[in-house]
């Protein structure tokens, strides 16, 4: 197995998208370490498989990362982020000393590559015949991809990435997936893209991965997930959200102020002890200004600002306060890249 640190490194400093067999090899390694996580934290669903919940350790703290959208550099920031107790995320992570939870939409740069999707729209059009603003889109989502694979095979207890809107790489309709546009036809220009640099079988073994991902983190006082809960979705439907495709939109797909009145509340009465609050629900989908955002009778809290790194840092041993635990991390990514090598 290539070391995590190599691997970091060579797509983070690479100039172009990974190269067909290495990312394949990535890919195939994710996809055994989700087919074998634990059922003391994937519980299996009717057919055995590991489930869309995802059940974390109580005793240690947890990071929860918002929409990553192709941004490398944030990444690597959290991996290199120091806590408290002044040591590496990846460090504590390799030692189970800390968990980290991204809330998916990992493909697809948004505002601050909008002209760039404009410039790849027209290569698109164009056949592909020229490519490079494509070329440097995808560097970006498939290389962030990555290193989450690489990350979640390396720390597969105490790492986990939940599927996201974005998670769709074959622009489907169905199964709880919509097809995706923003800034151009984004979803149709990288299945597009997939097909013809690296091969339909790549990219069914990546939609595929994509279709292992679990949609719910439970902690201690806490939930998170991608979006919103669209309505109350009990245990046992989220387990098996492969027969329930209704799960699926409504933890990936809400908007604001499309959910049903008191399902955050209902969610976490169901999932988490009460006695333990204060209680929220994280996630991210919708863009925030500022730290973050409260909805839900103050129970929901949306974290994603495109523009900023932030993060939830939730301690273990004492009551969640947003206005500490939601903080702004440094870029480090330089840093961190020197320190794994190439």
């Amino acid at each position: 197995m290539i070391p995590l640190e190599h691997t970091l490194g060579a797509l983070f400093k690479s100039k172009d998208p990974p190269e067909v067999e290495s990312y394949r090899h990535i890919i195939q390694g994710a996809l055994e370490t989700l087919a074998e996580e634990p059922e003391d934290i994937r519980p299996p669903d009717v057919d055995g498989k590991p489930g869309g919940l995802v059940l974390l350790n109580r005793e240690i703290p947890t990071i929860v990362v918002p929409d990553l959208h192709a941004r490398m550099d944030f990444f690597l920031s959290v991996l290199g982020y120091r806590p408290e107790n002044g040591e590496r995320a990846i460090d504590l992570m390799e030692r189970g000393e800390l968990q980290v939870v991204c809330v998916g939409d990992g493909f697809h740069a948004e505002g601050r590559a909008a002209r760039r999707w404009q410039a790849a729209l027209k290569e698109y059009e164009d056949a592909y015949k020229r490519h490079r603003n494509m070329d440097n889109e995808m560097r970006e989502s498939m290389g962030v991809m990555g290193m989450v694979m690489a990350v979640k095979q390396s720390f597969p207890n105490h790492f986990h990435f939940l599927k996201g809107n974005h998670e769709n790489i074959t622009n489907e309709l169905g199964g709880g997936n919509y097809p995706f546009r923003k800034f151009a036809m984004e979803g149709h220009m990288v299945v597009d893209y997939v097909r013809r640099f690296y091969g339909e079988e790549l990219l069914q073994e990546y939609a595929l991965f994509e279709k292992q991902l679990p949609l719910l983190a439970v902690g201690k006082t806490f939930l998170i997930s991608h979006a919103e809960p669209a309505a109350f979705f009990p245990r046992q439907h989220v387990i098996d959200y492969r027969r329930h495709p209704s799960v699926v939109a409504g933890l990936t797909w809400t908007d604001n102020d499309e959910a049903q009145d008191g399902s955050v509340s209902r969610m976490l009465s169901h999932y988490v002890d009460q006695e333990d609050c204060p209680c929220f629900h994280f996630g991210g989908h919708r863009p925030v200004t500022g730290s973050y955002r409260v909805r839900a009778e103050g129970r929901y809290v949306q974290i994603h600002d495109p523009g900023r790194f932030i993060i939830a840092y939730l301690p273990a041993d004492r009551e969640i306060d947003l206005d500490r635990d939601v903080r702004e991390i440094e870029d480090v990514s330089y840093m961190a890249v020197e320190e794994y090598g190439e």
